[in-house]
């Protein structure tokens, strides 16, 4: 049976604990937008308390304009033999007037004996007395309880854990969250705790208004199991999933709510996100959203979104897609906003070449396209790589099919590293010389490092004659030793990614070489032949 299934964001606070994970204020408003855009229903922007920048988001998270999703604000339960109502971390969660209040508090009996050091009594009137006293604020629509290590605690004494429920159901609270802090419970275990709770306590599997509250999932990721541990629990009754976009969070991460969101909406037909099509066409361009805003690296083997979700390499399995998409496909890849991408290596096939260059290449005589493959496996054994430089593949088919792709003829270059003593900077100089246009071109150029001089100089030689090199820019660059036992005489793989003034995709060239300098000026020179064929510039014949 279908139904609504909330999703609520912890990526403002919790994901925020990750190692090395930091969002400005500015940030956690964008994304505060993002998530309301595509439809999540609650999104957590902090502990109030905790810092000002927490404090000042709940000041302008109130003036933007949410058209779907309730900002949240979290804290712990008072703190032991002081009223609610005096309590600093209590009024500070009111005062946010943040329309939903998160309480977390102690479930496991060990923590309340050994952490907390109260009695397990005074633990119950905490979570009663807190979860009360945020409910009864007039601004605040309802109280989550957050059950800290409910599953280790249930594992532990389960008539305790259950205590500790039933003290946040007489507080008022509306959902009861239960957490897998530790990551270390299997699906089987969730099923079997949540069914015990739905026979034993009076709560709710259909999150209908004004009933009795009802059960959500907060698992962790240390057993690689939170999605899957998210899933069991929709499926025993959990009305709510809570986690964090790309799963980022402390240790191995909370569960990633894109994977899940997909899974509840494509898979199992449930009701989450906006309402009607294309909210999960979103989810690809949100992940990569944040995980620019987080400064994090994109993970391309994400589920459904990651670059490499719809990405195929093995020849048998591109002939299978490009007849029957299905066959290696679970999903259609933009129906959650991603594209199905073919790679070109030493293990394609014909089919590859074909699906990758697309209708820009004549490809229907079978024998070029052969030829062209074995090019590229040749190439591929010894060091080049086309999977991720597109730009040089399609320059080897230019060549490979006749196409003229030379624009000028190369006398030398020559780079000059200058370094005098430890405390002097250091400099470079390149020298290009060569023939454009029947005209010789011999330039200098300084720069930072051999690859910027060397550019410096390869743009004044061709600018008289081709000045849109200028449209071009340079914004990565990456180098690979290919053969490391060869120690300092390996050869190496440069891959530098470009970009156009003009926007759009950026593109990406190859150069292999034992020395790096000859490397880098061959995807320099692809960069500027590829870009010149397709501006029509006139190459030599």
């Amino acid at each position: 049976m279908t139904r609504r299934i909330e999703l609520y964001d912890t990526t403002l606070r919790d994901g925020t604990q990750g190692p090395g994970i930091a969002l400005t204020l500015a940030d956690k408003l964008a994304i505060t937008k993002l998530l309301d855009d595509v439809g999540f229903d609650f999104i957590e922007g902090g502990y109030p308390l905790s810092n000002p920048k927490d404090e000042a988001y709940f000041a302008e998270a109130a003036k933007l304009d949410l058209k779907h999703a309730k900002v949240c604000a979290f804290g712990m339960t008072r703190r032991k033999g002081i009223p609610a109502e005096e309590d600093d971390g209590m009024r500070a969660l009111v005062d946010s007037q943040a329309p939903i209040i998160t309480i977390v508090g102690k479930t496991w009996d060990l923590h309340v004996d050994e952490v907390l050091r109260v009695s397990r009594d005074e633990n119950l009137d905490m979570i009663r007395d807190s979860v009360r006293f945020c409910s009864q604020a007039s601004h605040v629509d309802e109280v989550f309880y957050d059950a800290e290590h409910f599953f280790d605690g249930y594992k532990a004494n389960p008539q305790y854990a259950r205590q500790t429920l039933l003290a946040a159901i007489d507080g008022g609270a509306t959902r009861l969250v239960l957490c897998d802090t530790n990551g270390g419970t299997l699906p089987t275990q969730i099923s079997a705790v949540m069914a015990d709770l739905l026979e034993h306590l009076p709560v709710d599997a259909d999150a209908a208004p004004d009933s009795l509250p009802s059960l959500a999932i907060h698992p962790h990721n240390d057993s690689g199991l939170a999605v899957a541990n998210a899933l069991a629990a929709v499926d025993a009754g959990a009305v709510q999933v809570q986690g964090t976009i790309n799963g980022i969070g402390e240790r191995c991460g909370n569960v990633d709510l894109v994977t899940v969101a997909a899974n509840l909406a494509l898979k199992l037909k449930h009701d989450c996100l906006l309402p009607g099509a294309g909210a999960t066409e979103q989810l690809a361009e949100l992940s990569r959203e944040v995980f620019r805003l987080a400064d994090l690296p994109i993970d391309h083997s994400q589920p459904y979104v990651g670059q490499n979700a719809f990405t195929h390499k093995g020849g048998m399995h591109v002939h299978a897609v490009q007849r029957i998409a299905h066959s290696y496909e679970h999903v259609p890849p933009e129906s959650v906003g991603n594209r199905r991408t073919i790679l070109v290596s030493e293990l394609a096939g014909a089919s590859n070449i074909v699906a990758t260059l697309g209708d820009d290449f004549d490809l229907s005589d079978k024998t070029k396209s052969r030829a062209l493959l074995e090019e590229v496996q040749h190439r591929e054994h010894a060091g080049y790589q086309y999977e991720y430089a597109h730009a040089s593949l399609e320059l080897l088919a230019h060549e490979q099919l006749g196409t003229p792709t030379e624009f000028w003829d190369l006398d030398h270059y020559r780079c000059i590293i200058h370094h005098r003593d430890a405390d002097a900077d250091t400099s470079t100089e390149a020298i290009v010389k060569l023939r454009a246009n029947g005209e010789t071109q011999h330039h200098v150029g300084d720069g930072d490092g051999p690859v910027n001089a060397l550019d410096t100089a390869l743009r004044k030689a061709l600018r008289p004659r081709f000045p849109q090199i200028d449209e071009i820019q340079l914004t990565d660059y990456a180098v690979r030793v290919v053969n490391p036992k060869e120690g300092t005489a390996a050869k190496v793989r440069v891959l530098i990614e470009f970009s156009l003034a003009s926007g759009g995709e950026p593109f990406r060239t190859i150069g292999v070489n034992e020395n790096i300098i000859d490397a880098s000026w061959q995807a320099l020179s692809d960069a500027f032949r590829i870009h010149l064929l397709k501006t029509g510039a006139a190459a030599l014949n």
